[in-house]
C-alpha cells in the first residue's frame, strides 16, 4: 500500500476567477484547435468569448471546432484531427465538459497519427497498437465537475457501429495545463450537477475500493469524497453558491489524481456497457443507478470492510462501524441531490439485457475487473444489473 508510481505533468491554476490568468500561461503553441461542444453553454455564459479574448491578447491564433456531443462518438472525433492538422494547429485547448475534456485526448492523438482511432483503442475491436507520434500538446478549461479528466491522460469515446464505449489514452495525451475556475460551473443544470458530481464521487469511491489502492490515491480520495458528500447536495440546490462549486470542483479535478494513481473498478465499465447499448444515458446517470447494488455485491462479499468504513465517515457518518454504512451514506446522499429515483427503464433499458451488458462491460473494458476487491463474473455483474433494474 505505500509503493505508488505517479505521473502528472500537469501544471494546474484552481480557483474562482482564475479564468483571467489563461493570458499569462505560457501555452503550449501558437496556433490552438479551440474544441467546444455542440451545445450553447460555453457561448451564453461568456466562458468561450472569455478564452477568445485569452487567446487574442496571448498572441495565439486559433480554430474553432464545436461539433462534440455527449457520449462523444469516434467519427467526431477523427473530424476534428482532420480540422486540426488541415489547418496546422500545433496544440488543443478544450473548453467544456468531459465530453469535450475526453474528445481532446483523443483528437491530440489522431491530429499526429494515421489511420483510424479504433486502430490505437485497447479493448473490443480496438487493434491496441501503440501511438507512433506523440499527440498535440492540451490545455483544458473545464466547465463542468465530473470526469477529472482536465489533468490526466483518459478519455472515453464510444463506436456507435460496435456498439462500445471504451477509454483511450497514452501518458503523452496528459495535459501540460488546466484552469479550472469554478465560476465556469455556475449555469450547469441542477440536474447535470448531480450527474457529475457522482461521477466525480464514484472515481474516488472506486479508488478506495479497488485492490491497488495506496497510501497516497487514499488520502486524496477520502479528502475528495468529504468535500464532494458535504458540498454536492449545495450546488444542486444553488447553482450559484460559489464555495459549494469550488468544494465539487475540488473533488472532481483530485480524482485525476486518485485515477492517475489507482485504477477505478469495473462499476464504471458497467456504466460503459450501458450507455453504449443507450446512447442517450448520461455517464454520471447510469453510475448511480448501479452504484448501490454494485457496492452492496462487494459488502456482502467483506472484500474491503475497513473501506467502505472509512468512506462512511467520511461522508458525514463519523461513527460508522460496519461496511452497510457506506450504502446508508450513499443512498442519504442522493436524496439529497433529487436522483435516488433513476430509473434504467426510463432510458429504455430492459431486463433481458443484463447478462448482454455484463459481457460487453467485460470485453471492451475487462481491465477494471481486475481492479475489484474480489473476483466478479459475467453472471455476478449480470446479477448487479438484475438488482438495480427499475
Amino acid at each position: 500500500m505505500v509503493n505508488f508510481n505517479f505521473y502528472n505533468p500537469t501544471k494546474i491554476i484552481f480557483g474562482s476567477g482564475k479564468l483571467d490568468e489563461l493570458a499569462g500561461q505560457e501555452l503550449p503553441g501558437k496556433k490552438a484547435l479551440l474544441l467546444i461542444s455542440c451545445g450553447k453553454s460555453t457561448r451564453v455564459n461568456g466562458s468561450l468569448a472569455r478564452v477568445q479574448a485569452a487567446l487574442d491578447k496571448a498572441g495565439v491564433s486559433y480554430v474553432l471546432f464545436d461539433k462534440i456531443m455527449e457520449n462523444p462518438v469516434k467519427e467526431v472525433v477523427m473530424e476534428g484531427a482532420a480540422c486540426a492538422r488541415e489547418n496546422g494547429c500545433d496544440f488543443i485547448l478544450a473548453l467544456g465538459g468531459g465530453a469535450v475534456l475526453d474528445s481532446s485526448k483523443a483528437i491530440a492523438a489522431m491530429a499526429t497519427n494515421d489511420g483510424d482511432l479504433w486502430d490505437y483503442v485497447v479493448g473490443g475491436t480496438g487493434k491496441g497498437k501503440p501511438l507512433a507520434n506523440k499527440g498535440l500538446p492540451i490545455v483544458t478549461v473545464p466547465t463542468s465537475s465530473g470526469t477529472g479528466s482536465e489533468i490526466n491522460c483518459w478519455g472515453v469515446i464510444s463506436n456507435l457501429q460496435t456498439k462500445e464505449k471504451i477509454g483511450f489514452g497514452a501518458e503523452c495525451l496528459t495535459p501540460v495545463l488546466s484552469v479550472v475556475d469554478p465560476e465556469l460551473m455556475r449555469t450547469v443544470p441542477p440536474r447535470y450537477t448531480a450527474y457529475q458530481g457522482f461521477d466525480a464521487l464514484f472515481h474516488n469511491t472506486e479508488v478506495m475500493m479497488s485492490k491497488g489502492v495506496n497510501v497516497l490515491s487514499e488520502a486524496i480520495a477520502l479528502s475528495a469524497i468529504e468535500n464532494i458528500a458535504a458540498y454536492l447536495p449545495r450546488a444542486v440546490a444553488d447553482g450559484n453558491d460559489l464555495e459549494a462549486r469550488e468544494h465539487v470542483a475540488y473533488g472532481a479535478t483530485v480524482a485525476g489524481m486518485t485515477m492517475q494513481l489507482t485504477s477505478t473498478t469495473a462499476q464504471h465499465s458497467m456504466e460503459h456497457a450501458m450507455s453504449a447499448y443507450h446512447h442517450n444515458l448520461p455517464h454520471g446517470a447510469g453510475l448511480i443507478m448501479i452504484s448501490v447494488e454494485f457496492a452492496r455485491y462487494f459488502i456482502e462479499r467483506h472484500a474491503c470492510d475497513g473501506q467502505f468504513v472509512k468512506m462512511a465517515r467520511a461522508m458525514g457518518m463519523p461513527g460508522a462501524d460496519k461496511p452497510e454504512d457506506f450504502l446508508t451514506a450513499l443512498v442519504v446522499l442522493q436524496k439529497a441531490c433529487g436522483v435516488d429515483g433513476l430509473k434504467m427503464s426510463d432510458y429504455g433499458i430492459a431486463k433481458e439485457e443484463c447478462m448482454t451488458l455484463a459481457v460487453n462491460a467485460r470485453e471492451t473494458m475487462g481491465g477494471l475487473f481486475l481492479a475489484n476487491p474480489c473476483e466478479m463474473n459475467d453472471a455476478d455483474c449480470a446479477g448487479v444489473f438484475e438488482r438495480a433494474y427499475r
